[in-house]
């Protein structure tokens, strides 16, 4: 399951962080999709789990809009890290409208379990 972080400049509008909430589930989960994990388009609740927070008074970035994706380490997954993030950075920008975005892509060694 993705954890995705994204922390939003107070000026970015609620309409573009409604437009993030609807389009990150399944860009996420396009972006980390493998043989280990397979994406069949299908999301059930928990297979995403968003977290929105508005950047602070002494955060220091100047980008409208960070996305930081940590999801479960493969091999498969690394073998195009790079391709993965820009694809998934490029989504962001597209369905946002900004220029200014940036997208971390983690792969923790890490285990889930969910009830």
């Amino acid at each position: 399951m993705p954890i995705v972080e994204i922390t939003y400049s107070p000026s970015v509008p609620h309409a573009l962080l409604e437009t993030l909430a609807a389009m990150l589930p399944h860009a996420v989960s396009v972006a980390v999709e493998c043989p280990e994990e397979p994406y069949d388009g299908n999301l059930q609740p928990g297979d995403v789990d968003l977290r929105f927070r508005v950047r602070g008074p002494f955060d220091s970035t100047g980008m409208h809009v960070v996305v930081e994706v940590r999801s479960k380490w493969f091999a498969s997954r690394e073998d195009n890290l790079q391709d993965r993030v820009d694809t998934l950075c490029a989504a962001v920008a597209e369905a946002t409208g900004l220029a200014d975005v940036g997208v971390y892509l983690a792969l923790p060694d890490a285990a889930w379990a969910q009830t």
